[in-house]
C-alpha cells in the first residue's frame, strides 16, 4: 500500500478538496483507496456525509498514536493507496502522518505569505527524508503570480522547482467548491470540464513519482542470483532520464 499525505501550516490552501479529487483519479485509475482524516474541523467527514457514494470511506484518525495501527488495518485489508488529509499547522497527528508517508505534498495559494508558511510542514518532511512536491493550488489562469511563487518555492525548499513542483498547476474554478457542496469530486461533478483534467493530470504526475519512489526503494535480491559475471549483467539497470533526476 501507498500513503500519500497532504500537510501545510496554513489554512485554505486547498488540502481537502485536492485529497477528494485525488482519491477519485486514483479510483479511477484502479486503485483501492481509503481517505484519513487527522483535522478535527471534520471538513471531509462532512462532505462524506453529503455524499451518495459509498467510495472512498473516510476514517477520521485523530490520535497520532492510531495512525501506524490504522495504516496497517488498511494494507492487509487490500486497500492500495491511503490519502491522509491533514489540520492545518504541524501537530502530532501530522507528524506522524508524515513519518509513515511514501511521498508528502505541500499545497500552497501563489502568495508569499502562504509560501512562507510552508516552512514548518516541509522541516518535518526534511526530517523524515520523505520525497516531496509542492502544489500550487487555487492560482489565477496566469500571470506574474505563478512566476513569482515558482521561484519562491524553490527559495524555500532550496531545490530546483523542477523537480519538486507538481505540475500541472490548479487554477481557481468553482467547479471545485460546487462539487464539495455536492458531496462529489470536481471529475465526477464536472467530469468533462478543465478543472477535472487539471486534477486527472496531478494524478499522473504524483503516481509516476510514486512508482519512482517504489523502485528507488525495492531491494535488489542479488543474493539470489547465480554469482557470475554474465548472470549479474542480465540485472536491468536502466533507468528514464526523468527517473535519473528525481532520484538525485
Amino acid at each position: 500500500m501507498q500513503t500519500i499525505v497532504l500537510a501545510t501550516q496554513k489554512g485554505g490552501s486547498g488540502k481537502t478538496t485536492l485529497a477528494i479529487g485525488l482519491a477519485l483519479a486514483a479510483m479511477q485509475a484502479g486503485h483501492t483507496v481509503r481517505l484519513i482524516e487527522t483535522d478535527p474541523q471534520g471538513t471531509l467527514s462532512n462532505w462524506q456525509r453529503r455524499r451518495s457514494h459509498a467510495e472512498p470511506a473516510v476514517e477520521p484518525v485523530y490520535s497520532a498514536s492510531e495512525i501506524e495501527h490504522r495504516l496497517m488495518a488498511l494494507e492487509e485489508s487490500g486497500v492500495t493507496l491511503t490519502i491522509i488529509d491533514t489540520a492545518g499547522g504541524v501537530s502530532a497527528a501530522t507528524t506522524v502522518a508524515i513519518r509513515y508517508a511514501d511521498f508528502c505534498l505541500i499545497p500552497a495559494r501563489p502568495s508569499v505569505a502562504d509560501i512562507e508558511a510552508t516552512a514548518s510542514a516541509l522541516n518535518v518532511i526534511k526530517a523524515w527524508k520523505k520525497p516531496f512536491a509542492f502544489i500550487l493550488n487555487q492560482t489565477p489562469i496566469r500571470g506574474q503570480r505563478l512566476e513569482s511563487a515558482a521561484t519562491a518555492l524553490g527559495d524555500e525548499a532550496t531545490l530546483d522547482t523542477a523537480g519538486i513542483l507538481a505540475q500541472p498547476f490548479i487554477v481557481m474554478r468553482n467547479d471545485h467548491q460546487d462539487a464539495m457542496n455536492a458531496g462529489l469530486a470536481v471529475n465526477e461533478y464536472a467530469p468533462e470540464s478543465k478543472s477535472a483534467d487539471e486534477i486527472g493530470r496531478l494524478w499522473q504526475w504524483i503516481d509516476a513519482r510514486l512508482n519512482v519512489q517504489t523502485i528507488m526503494d525495492a531491494p535488489l535480491l542479488v543474493s539470489t542470483l547465480p554469482a557470475t559475471p554474465d548472470a549479474l549483467a542480465t540485472i536491468p539497470v536502466a533507468v528514464s532520464a526523468e527517473v535519473a533526476a528525481y532520484a538525485l
